[in-house]
């Protein structure tokens, strides 16, 4: 048994999605765990092309559980929608094949808001949240 870990310095587009694709084959499972939705990668395949944010590439291997772990930053409704697409590619989500840890951080719709409101009352001094409600986290 053979454990592999792609992790980054927190700087974002850093190819850690790609590298994930590239070995998800290699894995019979594949865990997100931490971050958000706010940045993601595209994954072009046999079954199209899809831009995925929260959902580990390992979805789209037969036999590969993936699991979104203790600290995603969890929005349901982006994750919805991420979800239609990938099903609507020809890609089966099951409980088999997909889990969500009950300790994941859940986005709300205020949280999106609170980024908002919080990035105004900075002006100038603002961070550059990208509003999604992750910057709260």
């Amino acid at each position: 048994m053979s454990n592999c870990a792609i992790v980054g310095i927190n700087w974002g587009d850093e190819g850690k999605g790609r590298m994930v694709d590239l070995l998800t084959e290699k894995f019979d499972v594949v865990v997100r765990y931490q971050g958000g939705g706010n940045a993601g990668h595209t994954v072009i395949n046999e079954y199209g092309k899809f831009a995925l944010h929260l959902l580990p590439s390992g979805i789209f291997r037969k036999g590969v559980v993936n699991i979104l772990g203790n600290g995603v930053a969890l929005d349901p409704e982006n994750l919805w929608l991420e979800m239609c697409s990938v099903s609507g590619g020809g890609i089966s989500l099951t409980p088999e094949n997909l889990k969500i840890s009950d300790r994941a951080s859940l986005l709300m719709p205020w949280h999106r808001d609170l980024d908002m409101l919080e990035e105004q009352r900075l002006g100038d001094k603002r961070y550059g949240s990208t509003k999604q409600g992750i910057a709260l986290f």
